[in-house]
């Protein structure tokens, strides 16, 4: 699966993530895990639960999709689903599970 990153240089938003789902690149490569999260609605939805997860140690990058209420995650390696469990939790979403 590719990690797709939006830029906010040709849109000229200042996130690029209204709508089209959130984005956080920080490297690169690694292990990509989909996981299912209720409760997302809209772009801010996307962002919060982006935000805390991609706080997590490892994280590399996360999309979060409102529309399908899939999170797809790349990290350097497995993460520990408890520590996404309560980063989703913390953003104020529920972690389904995995897709």
């Amino acid at each position: 699966m590719t990690t797709q990153t939006n830029s906010s240089s040709s849109s000229g938003s200042c996130c690029g993530s209204c709508g089209s789902g959130a984005t956080v690149d920080i490297e690169g490569v690694g292990v990509t895990t989909t996981y299912k999260v209720s409760g997302m609605t809209c772009g801010h939805c996307e962002s919060s639960v982006s935000q805390e997860v991609s706080a997590l140690d490892g994280v590399t990058a996360v999309k979060a999709v409102a529309r399908t209420g899939e999170v797809t995650v790349t990290s350097a390696a497995p993460l520990d689903e408890a520590a996404v469990r309560a980063a989703v939790d913390e953003a104020g979403y529920e972690l389904v599970g995995r897709v």
